[in-house]
């Protein structure tokens, strides 16, 4: 099994998922999400689960989809929750996740709405 490195802040896993994304490792997106999360794509639908989330994003690194960084919005942080957004420069909504701190400290999502629309290469 592959030893991603995990996510210390909140803000990390919108930076490991570009990484992981552009260089097409589905395996990689996915162990960003807690094994139950849920993924509010593709548009109108619902992904729940790691394994379902790592098909999916499987799918979509296959279109040749790339993405760019984003800068985050402040980050708001309650316990162990945190919510986290960036304004989308692709101008297709709104992107928000709910992160949560793992018992080692590290931060997966729980909920994530990404609302975007992948560049095609």
């Amino acid at each position: 099994m592959t030893q991603y490195e995990k996510a210390q802040t909140p803000e990390d896993i919108t930076r490991l998922f570009v990484e992981r994304s552009n260089a097409g490792d589905a395996a990689g997106v996915a162990a960003l999400y807690e094994p139950d999360a849920v993924l509010a794509y593709p548009p109108g639908g619902q992904t729940v689960g790691r394994a379902a989330i790592q098909a999916l994003w499987e799918k979509v690194l296959a279109s040749g989809a790339r993405f760019e960084p984003e800068t985050p919005l402040p980050t708001l942080i309650h316990g162990d929750l945190a919510l986290t957004a960036t304004p989308p420069k692709d101008a297709a909504g709104a992107r928000a996740q709910v992160a949560r701190r793992q018992p080692d400290g590290s931060w997966l999502r729980v909920l994530d709405r990404p609302e975007f629309t992948p560049v095609q290469r």
